[in-house]
């Protein structure tokens, strides 16, 4: 699997010959799965530097849906670990069908695709993994609380983010994939009729998510990449293992 890596997460991203993965590294500018850099489309309405900064963000992190956000290795845990039990769940995890598909959504400042409709199967996709790969997880810093908390959270999402290093899982999780950073209020307009074009091709039609990502970030400064994908092989929702919620507190 290569040296140990600063970071990882576990995502959902298209496979490398998806037309969608295709479209959205042109848009970002980066292809996650091989690193390469790509041609942004040439907009009349925006100059080719500002669509570089808007994507800017999202480009580091690669096209993903969050399941597992980012997080170091806890003491003594091994990538090696990590990858055998996120093998694990994934052939006993069954594939989600997001039955309305994407949308384009402006979410606050930025732009990101948005399942057409509330997808329950996809929530508890993403609380299971919350949950089952968070013994590979070590504490947050001081400084990445800090900076976590620089946005305003609620007491809840401040509660979540101290026991599970994120704020935005269980009830207040919400499945998107990010197209932009923060656009300004101008510019916002335009940018969705534009996003709603670019992405016409891969809107509104059902979509199966049927695998999962491991992504790796090897230095505090560097993209994530693909490191490994896992097939969801499991037969229904019905078969997959219970995973214990724990109130929601870790002990």
């Amino acid at each position: 699997m290569g040296p140990e890596a600063m970071r990882y997460a576990v995502y959902y991203t298209p496979g490398p010959a998806d037309g969608l993965t295709a479209a959205a590294a042109a848009w970002l500018g980066r292809d996650p799965h091989t690193g390469e850099t790509r041609r942004q489309p040439d907009l009349d309405w925006l100059p080719a530097d500002d669509l570089e900064t808007l994507t800017a963000d999202p480009r580091r992190y690669g096209f993903h849906g969050t399941l597992k956000a980012p997080f170091r290795l806890g003491q003594d845990v091994q990538t090696a670990d990590l990858v055998k039990e996120i093998e694990d769940f994934a052939a006993a995890t069954a594939p989600v069908t997001v039955s309305e598909g994407f949308k384009v959504a402006r979410l606050g400042p930025f732009f990101a695709l948005v399942p057409g409709e509330a997808c329950p199967d996809l929530t508890a996709l993403a609380s299971n993994c919350v949950r089952r790969f968070e013994t590979f997880r070590a504490p947050l810093t001081d400084a990445e609380l800090e900076r976590r908390r620089r946005s305003r959270l609620s007491d809840h999402q401040d509660s979540l983010l101290t026991q599970w290093g994120y704020p935005y899982v269980f009830d207040e999780f919400r499945f998107h994939m990010t197209l932009t950073g923060r656009v300004p209020e101008i510019l916002r307009g335009p940018m969705q009729t534009e996003l709603e074009a670019y992405f016409a091709d891969h809107t509104g039609r059902a979509l199966r998510l049927d695998t999962l990502s491991l992504f790796s970030q090897a230095a505090p400064d560097a993209a994530f990449l693909v490191q490994a994908i896992f097939p969801l092989e499991g037969q229904r929702p019905d078969a997959q293992p219970p995973v214990p919620d724990q109130s929601l507190v870790k002990p």
